[in-house]
This record gives C-alpha cells, sequence and structure tokens, in this order.
C-alpha cells in the first residue's frame, strides 16, 4: 500500500513541484493539498493548480486524520500548525519551511519524541553532500586557511543568511571548534574591516530569479578552494523531499536527518 502524502502550501511555488514530484514518482497517494485560510485556490483541484493535470485532490485548509507524511515547503507562519496537525494525527514530517524560530527549532525537537520528523535547510541531495563534506575539508586545511561563505537567491526570498548558509556554516563551526554563531561576520561595511582570525564570512546576495547558489570558499596565503552548488531550478529540493518521505513514513518516532534518508555518511 502506498504511503499517504499531504502537500501543504500546494499553491505556492515549491508545493507545486512538490506534488508534480510526488506524482511523477508513483510512490504515494495524494491524500490532501493544503492551503491557507483565504487562498484563492482553495476548493480548486491541486493537480490543475501544479500544472499536472486533473487529480481528483481538492485543494484544502485540512489534512485527514489517516495520512502517513506531510512534506512542508510553506511558512514560519504555519509551522506551528503543522506540526500540531502531524502530532495530533501521527503523521511522519518533512519539514522543509526555513527562517524558523529558535522557539520553532526547540518545538521541532521536543515533538520528535512523537513523531518521525526531519527538518533539514535544505532538500537537495547534492547540498545535503555539501553540507556532509564542508566540515571536513576546513578540519583537513587546519587553521591557515580562511573561510568565507556566499549565497545567492532570487528577489521574493524573505530570510537572510539562507538556511543552507547558516547549516554550512554551523557545520564547519561544528568541526573545528569555532563557537557558531558568534564566530559569523555577517558581511563588511567599513575604513575598519580587516578580518579576525578564525571567522566565518557569511554574504547573501538577492535578485531576480536566482533559484539558489552556495559556496564555501577556503583561502590561504597562496591558494584558493571553492565547494560550490548551484540549484538550476526547484525540482531538485521538491525530488529530495519526495525521497526523504518515502523513507520516513512508517519510521518510529525520532528526528531524523537527510543524511539517513539519503544515506550519506
Amino acid at each position: 500500500m502506498k504511503p499517504k502524502l499531504v502537500v501543504t502550501g500546494a499553491a505556492g511555488r515549491m508545493g507545486k513541484r512538490v506534488l508534480n514530484a510526488a506524482v511523477e514518482s508513483g510512490e504515494f497517494e495524494i491524500a490532501a493539498a493544503t492551503e491557507a485560510d483565504g487562498n484563492p485556490t482553495l476548493g480548486k483541484d491541486a493537480g490543475l493548480t501544479a500544472g499536472i493535470g486533473e487529480l481528483g485532490v481538492p485543494i484544502t485548509t485540512e489534512g485527514p486524520a489517516d495520512a502517513d507524511v506531510v512534506i512542508d515547503f510553506s511558512l514560519p507562519q504555519a509551522t506551528d500548525k503543522v506540526i500540531d496537525y502531524c502530532v495530533q494525527n501521527n503523521v511522519a514530517l518533512i519539514l522543509a519551511t526555513t527562517g524558523l524560530s529558535d522557539e520553532q527549532l526547540k518545538k521541532v525537537d521536543e515533538v520528535s519524541a512523537k513523531i518521525p520528523i526531519i527538518q533539514q535547510t535544505n532538500m537537495s541531495v547534492g547540498m545535503n553532500t555539501l553540507f556532509a563534506v564542508v566540515g571536513k575539508v576546513a578540519n583537513m586545511l587546519g587553521e591557515e586557511y580562511d573561510i568565507e561563505i556566499t549565497e545567492a537567491h532570487h528577489r521574493f526570498k524573505r530570510d537572510a543568511p539562507s538556511g543552507s548558509a547558516m547549516t554550512l556554516a554551523e557545520n564547519v563551526a561544528k568541526e573545528t571548534g569555532r563557537d557558531f554563531p558568534d564566530c559569523l561576520v555577517h558581511g563588511r561595511y567599513g575604513k575598519e574591516a580587516v578580518r579576525e582570525k578564525g571567522t566565518i564570512g557569511m554574504h547573501a546576495i538577492r535578485g531576480g530569479d536566482i533559484t539558489g547558489e552556495h559556496s564555501v570558499i577556503y583561502s590561504s596565503l597562496g591558494e584558493t578552494i571553492t565547494i560550490s552548488h548551484s540549484a538550476h531550478n526547484r525540482d531538485n529540493f521538491a525530488r529530495g523531499s519526495v525521497r526523504a518521505a518515502k523513507w520516513l513514513a512508517g519510521k518510529p518516532a525520532g528526528r531524523y536527518s537527510m543524511a539517513d534518508a539519503l544515506g550519506i555518511k
């Protein structure tokens, strides 16, 4: 029997791509597609809204009680409602919404005792591979290499730096013994902006329709190594989340990672 999937934010840019990827995979029964109260797509067929043909699933404000897994790419304002729904109905959760507050992240930790959950700042297979290696590279290179992180996204992205850039920095900090997030320097400005040893520079670019670009720069007095990832479109995030949802459905309660779902060590 196929797991029953709920896609939240189903009329949004990512929600549409998740629906497409889930239907394309053939691995799920689409149990519901949800949107916020007042959304103009409520009542419309989710497949037609996503441009993938009629699914027979109207966009609603609530998911069913018998779903198996939720993929959430909506907004932080909706996160608490999504989490509460999953806890009340014992539904696994792929939480891909970025810009969560400290209180919401704490709530994720707490509810992982009740439901299986993956909360990740980036769902692509490539980015999660990058997450796994950036700290190891920094550790191998040593203290003489300055580390800078740049990220670029479309003009509509609300949070900055991106959640993925923060995860890259956090993984570097963990591996090299830096105090995160105090080690971060967000951009530079002024006549006395000389780089301080041990810091990690963080730079956010917003423009046009850039899907997502991240680079980690390691530079010494003689050479520079750059590890980067470019997202060509949103489908890689959608496909990664669908792959993770298939893996997570039916798992016991716990806090899991995309590395777990993808088998990245």
